[in-house]
């Protein structure tokens, strides 16, 4: 039981962000064609369930790896799968330098959790379970299901806010008045449903991370370690960033920390709390005190 309502918090941010989608669709011809628009949505989700344990895997080139290739990750992962009673997820290494982890999948049977090589060189034994205890409670916790529904959700409200911005330009479409919608009214919307949408699935994913980072030092026993791997990582990830590729933006909000440069940061990593805040609330639950931070 979360003591920050996170689960109901995640709840109230899905529900903004289908207004934000539906409120496009009574927009356009005076609310008509409102289920087209709810379909949309419908469609899009599910496809991002069908697809969540590929996308991402396939954006960092990672490729499968066995026992003998990386026994350490397979230890970790085994020992602390068993513990929670769940399903071994299948295990992954990117080729990258640079420094990070993620877990993918739709459940915690089509799971998937991969290292780059970046992180397997700088983290020890003891900080790297603290990182994999994280991911697989994103796995348990069914975290990239929602936030590839989010992702897919604002993604899509872009697009058509994007088409609305043309129909606004040119006075709307409709063969009527009645038909028409207020074109200055689709401007508004094309400029300002992206950037909800997009406030919206930041604030999922790090309700998300910070729930990761509870559970997941529960399961192994030791917030102080994944504190220890996320200090490691504000300063590897800085050295050593990813290109900010579309497909591997796409794929960074799964990450466990922000892979790209710091000026980068506020157009494409807002997905991430602020690290600080993240070891101070490991720090808090590893000496018994009162969880600090946003609630």
């Amino acid at each position: 039981m979360h003591r920050h309502f996170n689960g109901l918090k995640t709840a109230a941010l899905f529900g903004g962000i289908w207004v934000v989608l539906l409120a496009i669709g009574g927009l356009v011809a005076g609310g008509r064609y409102i289920w087209i628009f709810a379909l949309i949505g419908v469609a899009t989700t599910a496809y991002s369930y069908w697809n969540s344990d590929k996308l991402a895997i396939k954006a960092m080139r990672a490729y499968p790896v066995s026992e003998m290739e990386a026994p350490a990750m397979y230890r970790i992962v085994r020992e602390l799968s068993t513990k929670a009673g769940k399903p071994m997820p299948n295990l992954y290494i990117s080729p990258t330098d640079a420094p990070n982890a993620f877990a993918t999948g739709r459940s915690p049977q089509h799971a998937a959790v991969c290292c780059t090589q970046g992180i397997l060189d700088l983290l020890d034994e003891r900080e790297l379970r603290g990182v994999l205890g994280h991911e697989l409670m994103h796995v348990y916790n069914r975290d990239i299901l929602t936030s590839s529904i989010a992702a897919a959700l604002a993604g899509i409200i872009t697009s058509v806010a994007q088409m609305m911005m043309w129909f606004g330009m040119f006075g709307g479409g409709g063969s009527n008045d009645d038909d028409r919608p207020n074109p200055l009214a689709m401007l508004a919307m094309a400029f300002l449903a992206p950037v909800a949408a997009s406030l919206i699935q930041m604030a999922i994913s790090r309700t998300r991370e910070y729930d990761a980072d509870e559970d997941g030092s529960a399961l192994t026993g030791d917030p102080l370690a994944l504190a220890s791997a996320l200090r490691k990582l504000e300063t590897g990830t800085a050295r050593t960033p990813l290109a900010p590729e579309p497909k591997v933006v796409n794929a960074s909000h799964m990450m466990i920390a922000n892979p790209f440069r710091a000026q980068d940061v506020s157009r494409l990593m807002s997905t991430h709390p602020p690290t600080e805040q993240r070891i101070q609330r490991l720090e808090d639950q590893a000496y018994g005190r009162q969880i600090s931070g946003p609630r």
